[in-house]
């Protein structure tokens, strides 16, 4: 079973999305992360309709750090109830797959 994650997550501009980018991958939860180009995003909240424009976020990282990468997500985000969406990662370059869970290796796999 592979034990990949790719998690989503949207922040309202560039410099958050790299302020928490930054942050999950000094902490060693991620391997990587990519700050997409901004989109325009139209939602239901509170029982309105909004726009917003949005920078998107894709992290890579293992089943085992998932809660602290929600963790640290809902910190340094700015939303009350921010968009985190995780999707196992079913196969991929086995090199790549190896690299992110080297990357992500440290003391909480011992537990």
């Amino acid at each position: 079973m592979n034990d990949i994650l790719l998690v989503l997550t949207n922040l309202p501009d560039q410099a958050g999305a790299e302020r928490v980018a930054t942050a999950l991958v000094e902490q060693g939860l991620v391997a990587c992360v990519n700050i997409l180009a901004p989109c325009q995003s139209v939602y239901r909240w509170e029982g309105k309709v909004e726009r917003a424009t949005e920078v998107p976020v894709l992290i890579k990282t293992r089943a085992i750090h998932y809660p602290e990468v929600e963790l640290a997500i809902r910190q340094l985000h700015p939303y009350q109830v921010p968009e985190i969406i995780t999707l196992p990662v079913s196969g991929g370059l086995p090199a790549y797959l190896d690299w992110v869970r080297q990357e992500t290796e440290g003391p909480t796999d011992l537990c």
